[in-house]
């Protein structure tokens, strides 16, 4: 009867040893997709701070060539065709945020200015359960765009002299703006009128 009993004993103990195994598997496992799953909405984080970042950028380096345009009343030509160098923003934010940008796209698009940035996390997984995981890095991408959102505005010629000398825009969702191309208001001001910054899904 003692030596049955510790012939089942001795069966068992196998058994005991690969469920503790795969216990043990799924607890490393569970974490290794926890921790993916935290890194990869870290680096969306930083994607979308990134994308942000262009935009907003961009949105500051218009305020010389914006009021540029307008004595000759040569907005809308401006508003068609700009330069943008948002892009060289994008990496000190992903960077702040653990990631490095990979790609940053520019689109036009009318009124739009459109940024794709993409971004790669600098933590792998690297999970011993997961083959592979050393060389695994997030690499999520969002896009933002500035829109300027003034479409109606009015010109004022009080001299008939060909220079405009007040702008009336009226904007979507923020009210109205004057600027008077010779003493314009500060850009810090008017620019979160004339143009919306935000995010948008890809």
């Amino acid at each position: 009867m003692i030596g049955r009993k510790r012939r089942d004993a001795g069966q068992a103990f196998p058994i005991y040893v690969v469920m503790v195994a795969g216990l043990l598997f799924l607890v490393f496992a569970f974490f290794a997709v926890g921790k993916a799953a935290a890194l990869r909405n870290g680096a969306q984080g930083a994607a979308d701070a990134a994308a942000l970042a262009a935009a907003q950028q961009t949105r500051e380096d218009f305020e010389a060539p914006f009021l540029a345009s307008l004595p000759g009343d040569m907005l809308e030509q401006f508003l068609q065709a700009h330069v943008v160098t948002g892009c060289s923003a994008a990496q000190g934010l992903a960077a702040a945020n653990q990631a490095d940008v990979t790609n940053c796209r520019w689109t036009p698009d009318g009124y739009r200015d459109r940024f794709t940035v993409q971004v790669k996390g600098l933590k792998p997984v690297d999970s011993s359960v997961i083959p592979g995981s050393k060389k695994t890095f997030a690499e999520p991408e969002a896009t933002a765009i500035v829109e300027f959102r003034c479409p109606g505005w009015q010109a004022l010629d009080f001299n008939d002299d060909g220079v405009k000398d007040l702008y009336i825009f009226q904007c979507r969702g923020a009210g109205m703006v004057e600027i008077a191309p010779s003493s314009p208001p500060p850009w810090s001001q008017v620019s979160k009128i004339l143009y919306d910054v935000h995010l948008v899904d890809n």
